[in-house]
């Protein structure tokens, strides 16, 4: 298969601005435009799990205790460390293992990689069933989740010739199993697919769609399109789910991002169209608006976001983590990478960190060191790549 990467070397990026609102380059080493943060609109702080006592134990020979995770600052500090790897052709989704490693999914080749901490880097094989992009497309393989307590079973959001899809795959013996499908029908197009999944507490997938180019479907509760499921592992809408079916929330344009917070709050990230690009924080049954407003609105019904940047050339948020009381968020317009103070269900203005150091940043995870690991997107058609696009980057938290 030629990649994408082989194509665009030394090519320029014609026509990037057809795509309006989605991730077109803005000029280099642009300076983002100020961001806005505020109270999410009717949204409430939700309970933190609760404590439990320890277990008795013998003077003796006392239990043996998993060691704690890395503390965070309550707003920490993001400080690049390193270069994880390189030479990837639009690394997309990332899971972690327990060791560290994380599992990344190169967009366009379909190739299922995994990747050390130390930087090795190996193929685990290219699942099957993927149609690639064409062009400036934004479809292939997209978001990547291990299921729970199990990391020989991998779910991936892919496009195929005639839908969105779910799909899961057995990772045992270190290869990848031919993909099951888990939830099919999901509209396609060029542009708008979503794409990120996340395991909740309950072990529930959520699952991020866009609506596709149809904006209308946002706002059909019945559609598949421009929402946030929740699933249960077999593709069956979880119970708990507002309107009974699998839409957890509605009247989203294009969601890239999905964070749970140390209180198990849920937040997305979300493209705009030619307005505001946002950060809300995710309610079941909740209404956030798109086709009929972007960014904050006071018309009743409809829930407002806790942050936006405006105009969208000063984002295009793509990827999220939240650590400590912070949200990063991979910028792809922006070129940087921004950090939101976050305080229950409100969010303060964001900060642009690197701002065109790395050009587009994408997918943005929390390894289990507590570090960040974020992916460069600059061989997707839009800028010309640099010599070592894409790359992993590797930032501390202080």
């Amino acid at each position: 298969m030629v990649t994408r990467r082989a194509l665009l070397l030394g090519s320029t990026a014609a026509a990037l601005g057809a795509v309006a609102g989605c991730s077109a380059p803005a000029a280099p080493g642009a300076a983002p435009v100020p961001a806005s943060g505020g109270p999410a609109s009717g949204a409430s702080s939700s309970p933190g799990s609760p404590s439990h006592s320890a277990a008795p134990t013998s003077p003796r020979r006392p239990t043996p205790r998993p060691s704690p995770e890395p503390a965070v600052p309550t707003h920490p500090t993001p400080e690049l460390a390193d270069v994880v790897a390189e030479g990837l052709d639009v690394p997309w989704g990332l899971a972690f293992l327990a060791s560290g490693d994380a599992l990344v999914g190169e967009r366009g080749t379909a190739k299922l990689l995994r990747v050390s901490p130390g930087g090795r880097t190996r193929t685990l094989g290219e699942v099957r069933g993927v149609v690639p992009p064409r062009g400036i497309g934004e479809g292939g393989l997209l978001g990547l989740a291990l299921a729970p307590g199990d990391e020989d079973t991998l779910f991936a959001y892919i496009t195929t010739a005639d839908d969105d899809r779910v799909v899961r795959m057995s990772l045992a013996g270190g290869r990848v199993g031919r993909p099951r499908v888990v939830l099919a029908g999901i509209p396609t197009s060029t542009h708008h697919h979503g794409g990120r999944l996340l395991f909740d507490r309950a072990g529930r997938l959520l699952v991020s769609t866009g609506d596709a180019e149809r904006p209308g479907l946002g706002q059909d509760r019945s559609a598949l399109s421009g929402k946030i499921l929740r699933l249960r592992p077999d593709g069956r809408a979880a119970a708990g789910n507002p309107f009974g079916d699998r839409t957890w929330s509605y009247g989203h344009r294009n969601v890239e991002g999905l964070a749970l917070d140390d209180a198990g709050r849920l937040w997305a990230t979300e493209f705009g169209d030619k307005e505001a690009d946002e950060l809300n924080v995710i309610r079941p049954g909740r209404n956030y608006g798109w086709p009929r407003v972007e960014g904050r609105s006071d018309v009743r019904g409809l829930t407002s976001p806790a942050a936006t940047w405006s105009p969208t050339s000063a984002c295009s948020p793509a990827g999220l983590a939240v650590a400590g009381s912070t949200a990063f968020v991979g910028a792809l317009q922006g070129r940087c990478l921004f950090a939101v103070p976050l305080d229950g269900t409100g969010a303060g203005k964001p900060e642009a960190w690197f701002a065109g150091d790395h050009g587009r940043l994408r997918t943005v995870a929390l390894a289990p060191d507590r570090t960040l690991w974020v992916t460069t997107s600059n061989t997707d058609g839009r800028v010309e790549p640099g010599r070592d696009d894409d790359r992993i980057l590797r930032f501390r938290l202080t």
